[in-house]
């Protein structure tokens, strides 16, 4: 390297990205860089950009990146082949911003069989104006060129390539290598994968995975970045399994990617196995309330999460709700959080806000575009405010007003389909059950045609039969839980389906209903009854805890549901046995605080039994932990 050209160092652990021109000639004379400022005639510029594209740049990085190169053959990337050629020690080549035909690409391929040293691909957008079954073969060529040099790469990134499934059947054999064991960045933003793509992709990843650990040195991907890929519901969860496998990932980029509930449930469940995440987002997909559960409960796990992107991702009140509390007791170290644009009301808002008090290393709460309303943009200004963190809350500017009565229908397709799911599974248990019916009835049938005998008894049509647990919890009375007699407790505990939270709720306000403070034998039977049902509930292992409080706060008319779910008419008794029941060692503690905030607020559902409402926000204040 010549005196007067000087190699361009990273800082900071990052290669510092040169951009250099073609080369066109051999450097000839030196180009004196005046410190007056003195103007470089053009060749001399010329010459100057070629001897920059000779030099060995940063930490063994050759770059071309944005030259609009268009290279169709072997011949018009002569220049590059020869710098790749004469490059001792490259570990980086940038293309990024060209375009490279097959043949091309089989020459760039051939100067790299040698470079063992090779770790880092920035080839996005590389194959502009390209047939997509060009782009295959090139990357066929690329890829077995580093897996015969014994590469060992860092990073891969060919976003922006739209190329298809059949783009990733081009760099599959690079996936399943060697040269990828050591992998640590995959960037494939843009490619349009699809769902194929992002099957064949996570077969790959998987077995990368398995041959590294076999040989002792488990693949370990750091960031993984596909977002505008339509990966869907099937293309996301076959990653997650991979994600799960892997268990090493500090960054998940899958914005727009169409994904619904049962693929955001998938990630959830494989982002809780990757304890160093520290970037998660999954902008402009669509969680709904089951979706934003799920990711709240997969967020408990984490610790080292600093940005948490959620935008535009429809996690509705309740699920913001889900995430205040994962916000809560968790993520200490959190930078930044972004639920805008995911009709959210003020109550779920504040709770937000609440929940990020005690970030110490908060810099950006984004809320904009929800369903507050005026008043509720100035509450959560005000919040804000007395926690001294208005600084850290982004715009409220396209706030989209408080939501509208009718605003219960769900117009969304993803919500009409979990509507569709939920009543498909109804409709089936409701024809289990008439064809149990139909059964009965057929039996009883056949019994009135066969002549009665003397000797069997029958029931006078007057007598009273004895009450059974499924009369009760239709049409529930003091009296018929009574005699129920001793075993009532456990009969009703072993008739409640405890592991749905929608029948464990209802089971909940039925028996509460019939609770009275001043009868002690019918006080103690509610008491027992719920016990036994919470607790059971409670104690499963794959327990929905805050999906019930979610789902009785939509049932006691505190919580806008975004389903059509009818409030109940709240009574004291609900009050009083819910007072009973945070009290207990089943109940968890972490959603002590949910309870008494929606509790502090005033709301008409409660204006009937305002001293039992009293007496439970009391106990709940009683029992939140210190802070």
């Amino acid at each position: 390297m010549s005196q007067d050209t000087k190699a361009i160092k990273p800082g900071a652990g990052r290669t510092r990205r040169l951009t250099t021109q073609v080369p066109t000639s051999n450097l000839e004379n030196r180009v004196e860089n005046s410190r007056t400022g003195v103007r470089m005639a053009s060749d001399d510029v010329a010459q100057l950009a070629d001897s920059l594209a000779k030099t060995q740049v940063g930490e063994g990085e050759l770059s071309y990146k944005g030259q609009g190169l268009k290279l169709n053959d072997a011949q018009s990337a002569e220049e590059i082949v020869k710098a790749i050629q004469e490059f001792k020690g490259l570990q980086a080549l940038r293309l990024e911003g060209n375009t490279v035909g097959v043949e091309a690409a089989q020459a760039i391929a051939k100067a790299l069989e040698d470079k063992s040293d090779f770790q880092c691909c920035y080839w996005s957008d590389m194959f502009t104006g390209r047939l997509r079954s060009e782009i295959p073969p090139a990357l066929n060529s690329l890829g077995a060129a580093l897996i015969g040099a014994g590469a060992r790469l860092k990073v891969l990134d060919l976003s922006d390539n739209a190329f298809g499934p059949d783009g990733v059947k081009g760099i599959e054999k690079l996936l399943k290598s060697t040269a990828c064991h050591t992998l640590q960045e995959l960037r494939l933003n843009n490619c349009g994968m699809g769902v194929g793509g992002g099957k064949i992709l996570a077969a790959a990843l998987t077995e990368c995975h398995k041959k590294s650990s076999e040989l002792g040195a488990p693949l370990s991907l750091k960031v993984f970045i596909a977002g505008r890929n339509r990966l869907e519901n099937d293309g996301a969860t076959a990653l997650a399994q991979a994600f799960q496998l892997m268990g090493s990932l500090e960054e998940i980029h899958m914005p727009q990617n169409g994904i619904n509930h049962p693929g955001v449930t998938a990630l959830a469940s494989a982002v809780q196995h990757n304890a160093q995440l520290r970037v998660l987002n999954l902008n402009d997909n669509t969680f709904t309330k089951k979706g934003a559960i799920a990711m709240a409960q997969a967020l408990k796990h984490l610790r080292s999460v600093q940005v948490i992107n959620f935008g535009d991702c429809l996690v509705r009140s309740e699920g913001a709700i889900a995430i205040a509390e994962a916000l809560t007791n968790g993520l200490p170290i959190l930078k930044e959080l972004n639920l805008s644009f995911g009709e959210i009301t003020e109550e779920a808002a504040l709770a937000v806000a609440k929940a990020v008090e005690h970030k110490d290393q908060l810099e950006k709460l984004d809320l904009n575009g929800n369903c507050l309303g005026e008043e509720g943009c100035q509450n959560l200004r005000e919040l804000m405010q007395t926690m001294n963190m208005e600084d850290m809350l982004g715009s409220l500017s396209d706030d989209e007003g408080e939501p509208e009565e009718d605003d219960d229908e769900d117009d969304d397709d993803d919500d009409e389909e979990e509507e569709e799911d939920e009543e498909e599974e109804e409709d089936d248990e409701e024809d289990e059950e008439e064809e149990d019916v139909d059964e009965e009835e057929e039996n009883e049938e056949e019994g009135e045609d066969e002549p009665s005998k003397p000797s069997q008894m029958s029931t006078p049509p007057s007598a009273s039969r004895p009450p059974d647990v499924s009369s009760f919890l239709c049409f529930p009375s003091p009296d018929k839980l009574l005699r129920l007699g001793n075993k009532r407790a456990e009969l009703i505990q072993q008739q409640v389906d405890v592991s749905n939270v929608g029948k464990t709720v209802e089971a909940f306000l039925k028996i509460s209903s019939v609770y009275k403070e001043d009868d002690p034998e019918v006080k103690t039977a509610v008491l027992e009854s719920i016990d036994a049902v919470l607790r059971k509930m409670f104690s499963l292992p794959s327990a929905q805890t805050f999906s019930f409080i979610s789902s009785l706060l939509v049932m006691l008319g505190l919580l806008k549901s975004e389903d059509k779910v009818k409030p109940v008419a709240v009574v004291a008794g609900h009050l009083q046995c819910l007072e009973h029941a945070v009290k207990q060692d089943y109940f968890p503690r972490e959603h002590i605080a949910v309870l008494h905030a929606f509790m502090a607020r005033p709301n008409k559902s409660l204006e009937t039994c305002v001293s039992a409402r009293d007496s439970l926000r009391s106990t709940l204040q009683r029992l939140q932990p210190e802070s």
